[in-house]
């Protein structure tokens, strides 16, 4: 594939993407903020906005410990591609072991949207296909665009849809755990 092509190794030009984030095993908030610190710290990638840090009750597999989910966004010069690459290096390195689909973890890193991309492949789905359908996703999320709103940043009809969605799913299981200052939690890089 052509490095300049914006599905390529290298985005032309720096995409705004934006990352789901959990942990349920161990600290779980020391591995949120261990993924953002890596992440941010990686060339051509730099954390814009974080979420609140929520706890939830776990989805799909249930006899499990509650997870700590938070969202990001991000300004990459990565492709959507290298981009998935580098969330699963991240997890790997953070000791994430997949044993069983939607089972205990010590971190998970989705990416969610990257720029307007739309990919519907075996390896990745932009936007991704479950994003709208879960309240630990939509809730941090709605924070992050919100945040990114009130400076001008994403298209307002997203940030009103995406608050829409969260507020009709409802917060039931999710409760607002804590809250990082960044970049300041977790002292990133000048990258």
């Amino acid at each position: 594939m052509d490095r300049s092509s914006p599905l390529g190794p290298e985005a032309s030009a720096p995409a705004l993407a934006y990352i789901a984030l959990g942990s349920n095993l161990g600290a779980r908030d020391d591995f949120l903020r261990q993924a953002l610190r890596r992440l941010d710290e990686t060339p051509g990638v730099r954390i814009l906005q974080v979420s609140g840090i929520y706890e939830t009750d776990p989805v799909g597999y249930t006899e499990q410990p509650a997870f700590l989910n938070m969202a990001a966004a991000l300004r990459t010069r990565r492709s959507p591609h290298a981009l998935l690459g580098l969330l699963l290096e991240t997890e790997q390195q953070l000791g994430r072991v997949r044993e069983q689909r939607w089972g205990p973890r010590t971190i998970d890193l989705d990416l969610l949207a990257y720029e307007d991309a739309i990919l519907d492949e075996s390896e990745l789905i932009l936007p991704h296909p479950r994003m709208m359908e879960r309240a630990f996703v939509l809730v941090p999320l709605s924070d992050v665009l919100q945040a990114q709103a009130a400076r001008g940043l994403p298209d307002p009809h997203a940030v009103q849809a995406i608050a829409a969605e969260a507020r009709r799913i409802g917060k039931e299981g999710i409760t607002l755990w804590n809250t990082i200052s960044w970049p300041s939690a977790s002292a990133p890089s000048e990258s």
